[in-house]
């Protein structure tokens, strides 16, 4: 085998930072650095005077005819944090309008991932000792000038539950590993390390004696100890939301600040399963400086190390400024243990972990040459050959400034084991640095002494290439753009099978994100509009739960967790800390809409809540179920709709009730017209539940509550209209339920339609065959189901035997439901199996003036619950006549677009991509497929216009990167997809050609937002007679919608505890804004009923009704920098004007703290 049969999994290592300051002017973006342009320079000196008359004349004839002639100044412009009375308004966006079609233009870099995967031919050459690299040599002399300066960074990866849970890998391993840290670097001042996840550090912190806390602080404060990242953990980046992203960094960095008083700069993150640029731009925007990552493709690994571009300033495809530019080293090497992290060769590398020496737990080294014990006798031949090793691994970098891992998984676990390393190495370096010949130095650092060393080496020395893009930040280094998927380690083992493992607890994860984003601003409107002491009670005696939901949601964001690549019983303890939580949320969301809609009550936090949701889950790994509705003649039972969007929100809702003679009231008693239909379930002797669902259009208000009746016995009022049913069974026994008008499908096609649309589906198989417009032609989309044979595939890798096969038959049951305002196909498929793995609905909605109207909802139920189904993943895959040349579009984490193309020099696994919430295929023509999901997948597009999105995953075996077991847990699951098709009406570049990713339209971005931020229903647990009414009850907190294209990514009191201890130091409560940048080639508004857009400013002060907004100020993500400079936001951005206005530029996000008071 290519590699040792250890392959350790992975390895890591932390540091330290404390609060960053700058000494920068308040307009300077960061501290940038003059590219070194020598030929310029000359040139610009030498014509200084012509160049400098000619550009200000030119500049006073443009503003004579911009203004005219000058008149005198009469008052003073806005949009300054500066108290000086004449200012310049906010910076409009730079070189693309809002809203305008981005895809004409993009960042300028040096290197795009598009272009690697074009220039690599993917050939896997054996290169050596260095399998996937080459032979590494060097001449000698290139250190003579500028001596090699190696910095040893000690660290141990601890991953927050993978085989153990957090709590055992704590007890067992990270508790002690703490406790190490602290003896063996109190003992001498030369010892560094590093630790990255504050979800084992708060624990320890707990459990520690003050003495030991106090000598934890030290260390870091003297520079032996960095806290790299600080996240809650190291998070996952193809799978997790960039809203759980915020909120995992956010709740560890705030932890951290608060306990030891630092703010990380540096991310190190070694173990994720490639990488995404959200994450680059999430950590500049919360003022980290650098990053470190490891796992990326080997063969990238390679081109880069070739041109010694491996350290790069990492660049939004979007930014045209370079004001989300963060320095980024890529580890070299297959892994980050110490075989393969001092030098190309893991044979001799190997030699030099000392913890492999006998008397250790670890394994000795397969290479069969184990670790010695330096002394003074071998210590010559022993520097030697380990700086032999950094000389090699120092050529495929530009600067002479060297890192140098030391640790791996659970490592330094005892004082033996650390003194090991610690005692070992210092004598080496000991002899390194006493030999002035060897031109190197060598110490143990942290990750901060590293970029600090490696920044003064780049202002000293040019590395700039001739004809480089470069950046403004860091001299010396290329500038690349693009994401770092799908992962391959070795050979054509490619990492994308993690996409969809434990698709069940995927969905989970985003329901728990939901429902706390949705907490979060109950939360914050009860504090707000709080102007007593007597109402507090219920938030702040919450406050310890919503914690722990935040971080139940942080700790599974976790490179083992959301990935579902971890133990079963690991998996049991993750999905068992998101139930707790949901139930907790859902608890608080019941008694608060109660608050909110001033329901009067004694004591809010003692009294049960008169309210229940709507959904309730009985375990953490079933599918919610909804409540039934009991219907008494004579009752009415409220139900109540939370909208946690930011637009008033007309959406067609159901509830279930378990008698079909019902009426809908809203709030004014008023008849609300509705349709009843037969509730569907995945069983084909009985399709029909006996329940009802009750469907009606609903119109909630922006981050409001509206309350609706479901009335029996309501004289006055049309009953809820029932739906008409056809069906298709081979069986006599079809049962049509009361009191549906049923008729028996006849054709070999069936139509369902609304006024935008018509569908047409093949009944013998229950698939969708095309879609039909009634101001266009038609569009094939011929659906398929079918699976891959996989055999080895494991929880990490997809290794499928071949192409998948269909697994439909023609047979099977199919129902059809036809009403005014929802119309659904419901197919029970034949498949070679008894009980088929999938059952599937079609719906298509009538709500006038709704987002739903335009889309298509596709449910697929699937259970690979059996035997039969080992080895097997489950596919979707839409056939359709779009002509996209197998170039697709899928979203980084919810939060912007990669171009994918399939290529025939990669396996089949190799092409297929992350898609947490969107995918999208576009035609020359400029017609677009966009599949919407609300749970991160897997997606690909492997021939002309199909794509497909694998649903679910059963795997018998390991896949060999240190799991030890296959993916057998499968929950029963329902997968939603909302899809459109949508028309280009304007030219648009070529999507084949043009390598930069397009945006979503403006209605795709509705349409994602409401799948993945759907309302919340409650319901009451009691009916009441008809013949009360109660008083009118509805909550409506904004003073309008905010602009379409402006989303709110949270508003929450981050620390709601910390309310009730006076003086109040800062403002309590943070607003976060994202502007979203859609394609305008596509229909402007929407088709959405917009009338704002972000192009203008947003008043932040006048943003709610009824509460006083001030002391707003922007912030960084983390919530941690309140200077934007250093955050690299463009001049003036994101700043607070005295009267409230602010601007923000399309795709950029803004987090503001504010105060918020009831009016007086």
């Amino acid at each position: 085998m290519a590699f040792s049969s250890f392959s350790a999994r992975r390895g890591g290592a932390w540091p330290h930072s404390l609060l960053p300051s700058t000494t920068t002017s308040s307009k300077s973006k960061h501290t940038r650095k003059p590219r070194r342009r020598l030929l310029l320079r000359d040139f610009l000196f030498a014509n200084f005077f012509t160049i400098g008359l000619s550009v200000s004349l030119f500049f006073f004839f443009l503003l004579l005819l911009r203004y005219g002639v000058p008149h005198p100044i009469t008052a003073g412009l806005k949009y300054s944090r500066s108290p000086i009375p004449f200012s310049k308004p906010p910076r409009k966006p730079v070189a693309r309008k809002p809203g305008q079609n981005d895809d004409v233009s993009g960042a300028a870099v040096d290197i795009t991932t598009k272009e690697l995967y074009d220039k690599i031919e993917f050939s896997d050459v054996d290169g050596g000792p260095w399998k996937q690299g080459w032979r590494v040599g060097y001449k000698g002399d290139e250190w003579d000038s500028e001596k090699l300066k190696v910095i040893v960074v000690p660290h141990s990866h601890n991953d927050p539950g993978w085989k153990l849970t957090v709590a055992e890998y704590y007890e067992r391993q990270s508790r002690h590993i703490l406790d190490t840290i602290v003896a063996t670097l109190s003992k001498d001042t030369r010892r560094k390390f590093i630790w990255e996840e504050m979800s084992y550090l708060e624990r320890w912190w707990k459990d520690s004696a003050d003495d030991k806390r106090e000598l934890f602080t030290n260390l870091v404060k003297n520079g032996q100890l960095e806290i790299v990242g600080g996240g809650w953990v190291m998070n996952d980046e193809a799978n997790s939301h960039y809203y759980a992203i915020i909120e995992q960094i956010t709740e560890g960095n705030l932890w951290l600040n608060e306990t030891v008083g630092v703010i990380p700069k540096n991310s190190w993150a070694i173990d994720p399963f490639g990488y995404s640029s959200t994450m680059a731009y999430l950590l500049r925007r919360m003022g980290f400086e650098n990053m470190l990552i490891q796992r990326t493709h080997y063969e990238l690994k390679k081109e880069l190390a070739l041109h010694k571009n491996l350290e790069y300033i990492w660049r939004q495809s979007w930014d045209v400024d370079e004001s989300t530019d963060i320095f980024v080293h890529m580890m070299p090497f297959y892994s980050y243990d110490v075989p393969h992290t001092c030098g190309p060769e893991p044979a001799i590398c190997c030699q030099f972990d000392f913890a492999r020496m006998r008397g250790f737990m670890y394994e000795f080294c397969p290479w069969g040459d184990n670790p010695v014990e330096t002394n003074q006798e071998n210590v010559q031949e022993r520097a030697l050959l380990l700086l032999d090793q950094y000389k090699k691994k120092s050529t495929l970098y530009r600067t002479n400034t060297l890192l140098i891992p030391l640790g791996d998984d659970f490592r330094y676990v005892s004082e033996e084991e650390a003194e090991a390393q610690f005692r070992n190495y210092q004598m080496l370096f000991d002899y390194i640095n006493s030999n002035p010949s060897l031109n190197a130095e060598a110490h143990f650092g942290t990750l901060e002494d590293y970029f600090r060393t490696l920044r003064e080496e780049a202002e000293r020395i040019n590395h700039t290439r001739p004809g480089k893009i470069g950046s403004g930040q860091v001299g010396g280094f290329p500038s690349l753009s693009g994401d770092f998927f799908t992962y391959a380690d070795r050979q054509q083992d490619y990492w994308s099978g993690y996409y969809v493992s434990r698709p069940f607890f995927k969905a989970v994860d985003r329901v728990l994100e939901h429902t706390l984003r949705a907490t979060d601003m109950m939360m914050a409107f009860l504090l707000g509009y709080c102007g007593r002491a007597q109402c507090e009670k219920l938030p702040i005696g919450f406050s310890y739960k919503l914690a722990a939901a935040r971080r139940n949601l942080a700790l599974f964001q976790h490179h083992d967790g959301v990935t579902g690549t971890a133990k079963d019983h690991v998996v049991l303890d993750y999905g068992t800390r998101m139930h707790t939580s949901l139930q907790d949320l859902q608890i608080f969301m019941s008694k608060a809409i109660e608050v909110l809609l001033g329901i009067p009550h004694d004591k809010y936090d003692n009294n049960p809540s008169q309210f229940e949701p709507e959904q309730v889950r009985s375990k953490y790994d079933v599918q919610p179920v909804h409540r039934a509705i009991m219907a008494r003649e004579g009752t009415r039972q409220t139900v109540v709709l939370f909208n946690p969007s930011e637009q008033i929100r007309e959406e067609v809702v159901m509830v279930i009730v378990n008698c079909p003679d019902v009426t809908v009231l809203d709030l004014n008693w008023t008849c609300v017209p509705s349709q009843i239909s037969p509730e569907l379930q995945h069983d084909k002797s009985k399709i029909f539940t006996g329940r009802h669902r009750v469907y009606w259009q609903a119109s909630v208000p922006a981050l409001g509550l509206q309350t609706y009746y479901i009335t029996n016995g309501f004289a006055g009022c049309e009953k809820a209209k029932p739906a008409k049913i056809r069906y298709f069974s081979k069986s006599s026994s079809f049962s049509c339920p009361t009191p549906y008008p049923c008729s028996k499908v006849e054709a070999d096609v069936a139509e369902i339609q609304n006024r935008h649309q018509t569908l047409t589906f093949d009944v013998n198989h229950g698939l969708l065959q095309k879609i039909s417009y009634k101001i266009r032609t038609q569009n094939v989309v011929g659906e398929e189901i079918a699976m891959y044979s996989s055999w080895g595939s494991g929880a990490y890798l997809f290794k499928p035997d071949g192409d998948a096969q269909p697994i439909i038959a023609a047979g099977g049951q199919m129902v059809i439901s036809e009403g005014p305002l929802v119309q659904e196909v419901y197919s029970y498929p034949s498949t070679q199996w008894e009980k088929s793995p999938i059952s599937h609905s079609t719906r298509l909605y009538n709500g006038e003036n709704t987002v739903q109207e335009f889309l298509i909802e596709k449910e697929y139920h699937v259970e690979l619950l059996d035997q039969q189904f080992n080895d097997r993943e489950l596919i979707v895959r839409f056939k359709t006549d779009i002509d996209n040349k197998r170039v697709f579009f899928s979203d980084l984490n919810g939060f912007q677009m990669s171009r994918r193309e399939t290529y025939d020099k990669i396996p089949l696994q190799g092409n297929y991509y992350p898609m947490p919430s969107l995918a999208f295929m576009q035609g020359s023509n400029g017609q677009r497929f966009s599949v919407h999901s609300r749970q991160s997948l897997g997606v690909a597009s492997l021939k002309n216009g199909w794509l497909e999105i694998m649903l679910d995953r059963r795997l018998v075996r390991d896949d060999g990167r240190g799991l030890g077991q296959g993916v057998m847990d499968n929950r029963a699951m329902n997968v939603v997809f909302h899809i459109l098709v949508e028309a280009n009406i304007s030219c648009t570049s070529n999507p084949v050609s043009n390598p930069l990713p397009l945006n979503p339209s403006l209605l795709s971005h509705r349409v994602g937002a409401d799948l993945n931020y759907p309302l919340h229903a409650f319901v009451s647990k009691k009916p009441e007679d008809l013949s009360v009414q109660s008083p009118l009850r509805s909550f409506s907190p904004l003073a309008a919608p905010l602009p379409c294209d402006l989303h709110i990514v949270s508003l929450k009191v981050p620390q709601p505890l910390k309310l009730s201890q006076p003086p109040l130091e800062d403002s309590r409560f943070v607003l976060t804004l994202q502007r979203q940048s859609w394609d305008s080639s596509y229909c402007l508004k929407g088709r959405s009923n917009c009338t704002r857009f972000a192009e203008e400013t947003v008043n932040l002060l006048n943003m709610f009704r009824e509460l006083t907004v001030s002391n707003a100020r922007p912030t960084s993500l983390n919530l941690l920098h309140e200077d934007t400079d250093m955050l690299g936001y463009t001049e003036q951005f994101g700043d607070v004007a005295p009267e409230g206005q602010v601007l923000i530029s399309p795709m950029e996000i803004q987090a503001y703290k504010m105060e918020l008071q009831p009016h007086q």
